[in-house]
């Protein structure tokens, strides 16, 4: 099984036990907490993740470090990745989940590249303006591009809207180029 296919199978499972106990946005949250530790602590995850420790031992240390600190199906989650040989996968299985609790939600992730960060005032604006331009609900992440020089290039499902001042002028050299 492709490793896609796995993260989308498990993300499902895993958003499957949150609907039944009424939890998915604790769960998106404990999710994204883990996943963050995951790659702040690189070593712990290589633990975790390692060949050379037994399964008994990975799952020891995870109940020491993360009891009374995730929900018990969290950690018991984490025993059944341990269990498949899938712990490795769990960053993009904990994407999977995020990704299926958005589309349930009608949520549309995108990312708006720009020259400096966003205020958190722009970049809502920008999700208003890009969700009623694409008739969905739309959540942007900011990264800095410094090729853009100003303004936005925003890319959601696909689709690219590009508001930034390099596509101006490259549409004004293009312009200027025919006269």
């Amino acid at each position: 099984m492709d490793a896609l296919t796995v993260a989308a199978t498990y993300g499902a499972a895993m958003l499957e036990v949150a609907r039944d106990l009424n939890k998915i946005e604790e769960t998106d949250e404990a999710l994204a907490t883990l996943d963050q530790i995951f790659r702040d602590e690189p070593d712990f995850f290589n633990l975790v993740r390692s060949p050379g420790i037994g399964a008994k031992e990975k799952k020891k240390v995870l109940e020491t470090v993360l009891e009374n600190r995730v929900e018990k199906e969290l950690l018991n989650f984490l025993f059944i990745l341990i269990d498949k040989r899938r712990i490795g996968g769990f960053h993009a299985i904990a994407k999977a989940y995020r990704a299926q609790v958005n589309a349930n939600l009608g949520v549309s992730i995108g990312t708006a590249y720009s020259a400096v960060p966003l205020s958190e005032d722009r970049r809502r604006r920008l999700e208003e303006e890009t969700g009623k331009l694409l008739k969905k609900n739309v959540r942007l992440d900011n990264l800095i591009d410094s090729e853009i020089i100003g303004g936005v290039r925003i890319f959601v499902e696909g689709k690219l809207i590009d508001a930034s001042v390099r596509q101006r002028l490259d549409t004004l050299r293009e312009q200027l180029a025919q006269l």
